[in-house]
């Protein structure tokens, strides 16, 4: 494969993980980002690709909110984590609209359930679009700057800087699994609390964006 061609699958790649819900945004920007740092992937075309797919998707989302209206909303429900990031959004969108969905990227599917949580209560479209803008692009300079940093640590080892990214990405996560095991011993009884073993439960895996 020729290099014009290796970097278009790269961008197309970028571009699909970012467009679509619930795929792994992170480790394939953090792959860009090391990949960058090694020349072989021009690292600004890698942002403006994530951050373009990321508002589209955002914006189909908040359609496909605005359409279905709860619907949309129950299929979060079915699973405990994702009820749980829709619930804390939920509670404090009327408040603090335009931080809560920005922040509410770095928990697991925040921006996929804000965006349509803010089209089935008819959140205005051009207040979402702007949160929406500032949020996907704070998120895809984080997860590919956060692979370059580990590119240039790594001098163009590109397993190793990998592994580093990735640490690195694992011990920023922390404090989003810390926070959906704190509200998930909030929405249970306490009975049931002690007796269950959260930290058994496979949704509690952060997967950000």
């Amino acid at each position: 494969m020729s290099v014009p061609d290796s970097v278009a699958a790269a961008l197309g790649l970028v571009f699909l993980v970012g467009f679509v819900p619930l795929l792994p945004t992170e480790p394939v920007l953090i792959s860009c980002g090391v990949l960058a740092a090694s020349g072989k992937l021009p690292l600004q075309w890698v942002v403006i690709t994530a951050i373009t797919s990321c508002v589209l998707a955002d914006l189909v989302n908040y359609g496909i909110g605005r359409r279905l209206g709860h619907p949309a909303i129950a299929k979060f429900a079915q699973r405990r984590t994702p009820a749980l990031v829709l619930e804390w959004i939920k509670d404090r969108l009327a408040r603090n609209a335009e931080p809560i969905l920005i922040g509410g990227r770095w928990l697991p599917g925040g921006g996929t359930i804000g965006a349509v949580l803010c089209g089935s209560l008819r959140f205005p479209l051009r207040r979402f679009a702007m949160a929406s803008t500032i949020g996907c692009t704070l998120w895809c300079l984080y997860a590919t700057l956060l692979g370059y940093l580990g590119g240039e640590l790594a001098d163009d080892d590109i397993p190793l800087a990998l592994g580093v990214s990735l640490g690195i990405a694992a011990v920023l996560s922390l404090p989003a699994s810390m926070f959906l095991r704190a509200q998930r011993r909030r929405a249970l009884p306490a009975e049931t609390a002690v007796a269950l073993d959260i930290d058994d439960d496979p949704d509690l895996e952060p997967v950000a964006g």
